[in-house]
Order: structure tokens, then C-alpha cells, then sequence
């Protein structure tokens, strides 16, 4: 699908809704336009959930690798 936009004298690009819709782009979606050969590309960002880890979180990460390596430890020692 191609179609003809127009830049506001403040940089504004409107998409045209049979454009957003084809492309399942929503209200407050970002892209990214980055330049190419061919010219300039729009593509959709991709946002991925943060999860912040608490010093409790933490600790237990810490306690899993603890474990895991006394079990590696062991089968090392069983390989032998």
C-alpha cells in the first residue's frame, strides 16, 4: 500500500487510517524512521515489559545459582 503524506511546517506526518489500520498501528504506538538507500523507512518500536528485581529477588536468583552449581559440582565428580 503506498500513499501520499504531507510534513506540518512543525515536522507533523499524518498517517492515513486505511495505512494505521493495515498495519495495526494504534493511537500512542511509536515507530522508528531511520534513512536508507532507498530512502526514509517507518517500522513500528518494539516495547518490551521492564521488571525491576528487588534485593529479595535477587537473593533468590543467588540462591538458585548456589544450588545449581553444587549439582554441577556433583555430576562432575560422578563423571570421573
Amino acid at each position: 500500500m503506498k500513499a501520499t503524506l504531507t510534513i506540518t511546517s512543525r515536522g507533523v506526518v499524518t498517517l492515513p487510517a486505511k495505512l494505521r489500520a493495515a498495519l495495526g498501528l494504534k493511537p500512542d504506538d511509536h515507530l522508528i524512521a531511520e534513512t536508507t538507500p532507498e530512502g526514509l523507512l517507518l517500522r513500528p518500536a518494539v516495547t518490551l515489559p521492564v521488571e525491576v528485581y528487588s534485593e529479595k529477588r535477587i537473593g533468590e536468583f543467588d540462591e538458585a545459582e548456589a544450588d545449581l552449581e553444587k549439582v554441577l559440582r556433583r555430576r562432575k565428580k560422578t563423571a570421573r
